[in-house]
């Protein structure tokens, strides 16, 4: 092994412990794509793990300048071809493998910027918000499913835009009262925390279970080596949005629902058998 290809097991190995120390749920996931898939997931993963650790975690920094720092060392990894930073490094082989579009990256990137500073939000920047934390993630990990198949990346691009935003949806209904307290966020545009109501909670799950809807479509006509993973994954989320809609609007501002460990066990043995009978 030449010492540059041990060093990209070396890294190689940084995205995926990263991975599977922040999201167990994750990672589960991308364990069930083809094994040729995984580790270019991984190194999207642990990319935007990284940006996002930066504006929710480490409030006690200087967080504008480590983004700003983040941000010219992404450009710099992919222009160059390498970094010292282990997870850069492997997001600049999986980017310049799968020819990811600039414009993601840059969408990417600027909703980080957003959460710096910007604590409510109208429906534009709610909607610019979703696509470039969300939905360019998607359409990332849609660039290797596709391997180059263009006209597939292009057919299927906009039920991936839909899960990515189903699932950061999710998150922000799910994680409300973090969001706020933690960080006087609110995401959905024109809500009140004080004042959320039922119906405040009913227009955003419509609006969920409309992208889950137009996701739905498009994993059924992914590739077979990713098609069961996305599914699971899809599954997953969608039984957490079940529960969050039976969950009463005030219980969502004071707890955080889960799905324990034997309901993941069951969303992935009936996802065998759906899959297995083609029942998607």
């Amino acid at each position: 092994m030449s010492s540059l290809n041990l060093y990209n097991e070396v890294t190689a190995q940084s995205s995926k412990y990263t991975t599977l120390l922040y999201s167990s749920s994750f990672s589960s996931a991308i364990g069930l794509l083809d094994k040729s898939l995984r580790q270019s997931i991984y190194d999207i993963y642990g990319f935007v793990r990284f940006a996002d650790e930066i504006v929710d975690t480490f409030h006690d920094y200087d967080k504008a300048g480590l983004l700003s720092t983040f941000k010219a060392d992404t450009y710099e990894a992919l222009d160059k071809g390498i970094s010292l930073n282990p997870i850069l490094h492997r997001f600049q082989l999986t980017y310049n493998q799968f020819n990811i579009d600039r414009s993601l990256l840059d969408a990417f990137l600027y909703s980080m910027e957003m959460d710096l500073s910007q604590q409510f939000h109208n429906q534009d920047s709610y909607n610019q918000y979703i696509f470039g934390s969300a939905e360019v993630v998607g359409l990332m990990c849609l660039k290797i499913f596709c391997n180059g198949n263009e006209a597939q990346y292009e057919a299927l691009r906009p039920s991936a835009q839909s899960l990515g935003a189903a699932f950061q949806k999710v998150n922000f209904l799910r994680d409300i009262k973090a969001d706020f307290v933690g960080m006087e966020r609110m995401y959905f545009p024109n809500c009140d925390f004080s004042n959320f109501s039922l119906e405040d909670k009913q227009e955003i799950e419509a609006d969920i279970q409309a992208d889950f809807d137009a996701a739905l479509e498009g994993i059924k006509a992914l590739p077979l080596p990713c098609r069961f993973g996305v599914y699971v994954a899809f599954k997953y989320y969608y039984s957490l949005f079940k529960k969050i809609k039976k969950t009463d609007h005030g219980a969502l501002l004071s707890s955080r629902i889960r799905i324990p460990d034997y309901g993941k066990m069951f969303i992935l043995f009936n996802a065998k058998i759906r899959t297995s009978l083609n029942l998607l």
